[in-house]
């Protein structure tokens, strides 16, 4: 972390518009990648399968809002 700092400290070239050079760029890229593999591997949890299956099916989702709104009244 210490080596990463010290070159996103360095000070750009002259005449160049600032930002991170291609192997800082590279680096994040690399981050990002392995961080997202690791979401994806996770997949996705049963329940949000099911509100999405909910959703792609319009008579399913409109059965599912009218059942919220009919239970939203009764607190």
């Amino acid at each position: 972390m210490q080596e990463f700092k010290a070159q996103t400290m360095k000070k750009s070239a002259p005449g160049s518009k600032g930002g991170l050079n291609a192997e800082i760029q590279a680096r994040i890229g690399h981050q990002l990648r392995a961080m997202y593999d690791d979401v994806v591997r996770q997949g996705v949890p049963d329940r949000f399968a099911e509100l999405i299956k909910k959703l792609d099916d319009p008579q399913q989702a409109a059965e599912a809002a009218s059942a919220t709104s009919t239970t939203e009244g009764r607190d």
